[in-house]
């Protein structure tokens, strides 16, 4: 990406009303500059724009951008995919249980899953917060590994539905958001969001109107 004829660099400012910004090449004018990138966070950073405990944020991993917030929550010791967005609407669509954008995981426990606590994650459980569930769940190559597809994103709901069946989870990775794959994406960087990915984000979410954005290059 440029910013007024340079190459942008970790640490540089975008003001899309007065900066010039390109992206490979493509002039984005500044009424359409929607910001949105994608970000493999790491274990150990928090998803918050700020933190009064001064720890790592996944700002400090990213290029300072005005209204630039994450979406939803990631634990700060879970990892993978975590989307942000300048776009007020499309954080809200993504986010919110009702618009059915689904998240995907990869929970790595402290033993082999047994078939009977597979099918009563399926099943549900109650939480200290309500009842909870996965919408699928399945081994994902060996019996300590598990995908789990989730409806909603409460606070550490993945660890607490394990720990409801007697199971510690270990690493937690979130590999999708709706249509989006973390794919290859190294750990602590960001890439754009093609024109494709953001219009098929945006209509999982049920916002059918196609927005073109910008978005950082990978770190």
């Amino acid at each position: 990406m440029t910013v007024n004829g340079e190459v942008s660099r970790l640490g540089a400012i975008v003001d899309p009303s007065v900066d010039r910004v390109s992206v490979d090449g493509y002039r984005i004018p500044a009424r359409a500059v929607s910001v949105t990138i994608v970000l493999n966070k790491p274990a150990g950073v928090v998803t918050t724009r700020r933190d009064p405990y001064q720890r790592r944020t996944v700002m400090d991993l990213i290029e300072p951008v005005p209204g630039l917030v994450p979406v939803g929550r990631l634990d700060a010791d879970s990892r993978g995919l975590l989307v942000l967005t300048t776009d007020g609407e499309l954080a809200h669509a993504v986010s919110h249980p009702r618009h059915g954008v689904t998240k995907r995981y990869l929970a790595t426990l402290d033993r082999d899953i047994s078939a009977d606590q597979l099918e009563q994650l399926a099943l549900g459980v109650e939480l200290e917060d309500g009842p909870a569930r996965a919408l699928s769940v399945k081994r994902s190559g060996s019996d300590s590994t598990v995908e789990v597809v989730m409806a909603e994103g409460r606070k550490r709901e993945v660890r607490r539905l394990f720990a409801a069946i007697g199971l510690e989870v270990r690493d937690l990775v979130r590999v999708a958001i709706g249509p989006l794959e973390l794919g290859a994406l190294p750990e602590g960087a960001t890439r754009a969001l093609r024109p494709a990915e953001l219009s098929s984000l945006r209509a999982a979410a049920g916002m059918q109107t196609p927005v073109r954005a910008t978005a950082r290059r990978s770190r």
